[in-house]
């Protein structure tokens, strides 16, 4: 986290004026939505989305009010979907806190998604930011997209690399991405650059899942994702998807057999991962984490020279060497 608040220190006066206007965007008349809404803020995460946006913003002019207003719109967003997502994966826990359907109930929690949604459009709209909305409507499309795919691939469990990173790309890849392409599109109007955050942002994106899919063989438990969470939820990730192209026909048949079980002991799940740690399934993901933050990284080297471009670098480093 040090490292983290070293990067944020000279974006910290934007930061806040975004908590303000973010916590102001959550307000309404209804007492139990705006109970709700308080607890979701109180429990904000690490802000990295935020953090895309502005030094992105900065990289192609300066931060201005559009950019708060898009760092807004992307934290309503993504809030709305990490609510929607927790009533979909019948979750009980975000972010170390119980989640909203756990305390609230799934039909609370999906209209306080819709909500938070609403509030995001309604700010674009109302300052005519059309430009990110379009951005941002894309990520949306993407992400559902990108659910749905990974539901249907996980009913048969046969998700295969190649569908593993459409899901991710459409899935998580797609919000950063738009951090980045919101960011550039506050600062500039050159279709042709904010192409490129896109496609730096998409990259990045990436990398932060197959980094997020490693930490959950950690030994120890990880804030707001417990390890082995995704083997126990039956998640298939690249290290599994790797180990099993990678093992004769029995072994396959004896893996997918102990990761299909509802219920797995601690000795199920270190079997599991040893078997994904003796076929290499770890390291492979790893080679490919490094593989997709070269690519941004070599985006990012195409840029004009500043100090923001030196500090998206240092986030593009975070994202591939965090540990929780």
């Amino acid at each position: 986290m040090l490292y983290l608040n070293k990067i944020k220190k000279p974006y910290l006066s934007d930061i806040q004026l975004f908590e303000k206007k973010f916590k102001t965007s959550l307000l309404s008349k209804v007492p139990l939505l705006d109970t709700i809404t308080y607890y979701i803020f109180r429990n904000k995460g690490k802000q990295i989305r935020p953090l895309f946006i502005f030094i992105c913003s900065n990289i192609c002019g300066k931060i201005n009010d559009k950019t708060i207003r898009g760092a807004v719109l992307i934290e309503l967003l993504h809030t709305a979907t990490l609510v929607h997502d927790d009533v979909v994966d019948e979750a009980k826990q975000r972010r170390g806190f119980f989640s909203i359907n756990y305390i609230w109930k799934n039909k609370i929690s999906v209209l306080v998604g819709d909500f938070l949604l609403s509030k995001g459009l309604l700010i674009s709209v109302k300052n005519k930011d059309y430009d990110l909305l379009e951005i941002t409507s894309k990520a949306v499309e993407q992400m559902s997209e990108g659910e749905l795919l990974q539901i249907e691939k996980s009913r048969k469990y046969n998700l295969d690399e190649k569908s593993y990173f459409e899901i991710i790309r459409k899935k998580t890849a797609s919000l950063i991405a738009s951090c980045c392409s919101v960011g550039a599109s506050s600062s500039t109007t050159d279709k042709k650059t904010i192409n490129l955050f896109w496609e730096i942002g998409e990259y990045c994106g990436i990398a932060f899942q197959i980094k997020d899919d490693l930490l959950d063989f950690g030994k120890t438990s990880i804030i707001g994702k417990p390890a082995s969470n995704d083997i126990k939820e039956k998640k298939i990730t690249l290290p599994l998807i790797y180990s099993l192209q990678n093992c004769s026909k029995k072994e396959k048949k004896e893996i997918l057999f102990l990761f299909k079980k509802k219920e797995k002991s601690p000795k199920v799940i270190s079997d599991i991962i040893s078997f994904i740690e003796s076929k290499g399934g770890i390291d492979y993901a790893k080679s490919k984490m490094i593989q997709y933050k070269n690519k941004a990284l070599t985006l990012i080297k195409s840029l004009p020279e500043c100090s923001s471009k030196q500090d998206l670098i240092s986030l593009l480093n975070f994202v591939v060497e965090r540990e929780k």
